[in-house]
């Protein structure tokens, strides 16, 4: 790995550590600098404008879901045991976008906020099935909303223990 490289690793680790704490419009390039050592115009070098963090950090996640949606699952309870397990393991992502970048209701079809919207539908209907019924719809709504808060408000606590609770929340469904 190059220096620019081994760089570039630790500004998004920062970034994604600081993104989860504080949130991503609480977070400067220069508290992202601070963190790693670096000055703004070194993070800015890498990393300008700011949103370019927010879409190298979503891009792991991008590619799992993809992963998610393609699988075939033996039962709708195995889907939801594999999306609890990708919604611990991408939480801090998952705050970025339900807390700060989705907060905007004008949306480009090709900006980050779009590609999240089109994977929540892919997951609704996934869960849904083809045409559901009133009390299907509500019940895949407020799995996706606990699953969703579940973890964003829970950044403080072991993904282990996170994962142990949804599960047991989501059981049955």
């Amino acid at each position: 790995m190059t220096t620019a490289d081994d760089t570039r690793t630790r500004i998004l680790a920062a970034a994604r550590e600081l993104f989860a704490e504080r949130g991503y419009a609480a977070t400067s390039l220069a508290d992202i600098a601070a963190a790693v050592g670096l000055t703004k115009t070194a993070v800015a070098y890498h990393f300008h404008p700011k949103d370019r963090l927010a879409a190298e950090l979503l891009s792991p996640a991008a590619g799992d879901m993809l992963a998610l949606l393609d699988a075939d699952y033996a039962s709708r309870q195995d889907f939801v045991a594999a999306l609890a397990g990708f919604a611990v393991r991408y939480r801090s992502v998952i705050r970025l976008f339900m807390e700060d970048l989705a907060a905007d209701d004008v949306v480009s079809p090709d900006s980050e906020r779009a590609a999240i919207r089109t994977f929540r539908d892919e997951i609704f209907a996934k869960l849904a099935g083809a045409d559901p019924a009133p009390e299907t719809r509500i019940r895949c709504w407020a799995l996706l909303g606990a699953l969703q808060w579940g973890v964003v408000k829970t950044m403080d606590l072991p993904e282990e223990q996170v994962h142990a609770a949804l599960l047991e929340c989501v059981r049955g469904f």
